[in-house]
């Protein structure tokens, strides 16, 4: 099973994947989580050039070096681990390309983006995805306590764009699983619990 958690930075995407590892585990599943870009040694160093704040990287790149590092983390490891039965969570997927690079940057026509997203996810689709929908203002409080990286660095109207394009998404793909993110810990965890 592939499952996907997808919002804006600072949803709390890290803390459900987090309680929902510990919770299949608990129910005796042997669980995988990765993060993206990253999970493995390539997608890693591609991590560290598309973060850092101090690099200039143009629109298309930046959708390439994503696409390169998800390619690689599939081959590499997803495709395995769900071969040998392990659930595979994810901190993002390809939907993110879709909002961050497809509606915020705007860096493509949409069905180009959607044919590269399914050539460098191998033609994976997820089973769920667990969409945290939070209003861009909460968002920001939350991440105003921690440095910016250089995605969160591109501004509201950017992440405005984002949004829209997670909430087209949500209510096109089956697989998403609205949730709101502004919902005590405990719930959201117990809601996504109730999905699976």
């Amino acid at each position: 099973m592939l499952i996907t958690f997808e919002g804006i930075d600072g949803c709390g995407k890290s803390t459900q994947i987090y309680l929902l590892k510990q919770y299949l585990e608990d129910k005796g599943k042997h669980v995988q989580v990765y993060r993206e870009p990253g999970g493995a040694r390539i997608a890693e160093e591609i991590r560290t050039l598309l973060l850092d704040s101090k690099n200039e990287i143009s629109a298309v790149s930046e959708l390439l070096l994503f696409s390169a590092a998800r390619a690689q983390l599939v081959q590499e490891k997803i495709i395995p681990d769900l071969d040998n039965g392990t659930v595979v969570i994810l901190d993002r997927f390809y939907d993110s390309t879709t909002a961050y690079q497809g509606y915020g940057r705007s860096v493509l026509p949409l069905k180009e983006i959607v044919a590269l997203n399914k050539m460098a996810s191998h033609g994976l689709i997820p089973n769920l995805t667990f969409y945290l929908r939070l209003p861009l203002h909460l968002a920001l409080q939350r991440r105003s306590e921690r440095a910016q990286d250089r995605m969160e660095m591109a501004g509201n109207e950017f992440y405005t764009r984002v949004l829209e394009g997670y909430e087209l998404m949500a209510k096109e793909q089956p697989r998403f699983i609205i949730l709101d993110g502004a919902q005590p810990i405990e719930s959201i965890a117990l809601e996504i619990q109730q999905h699976l």
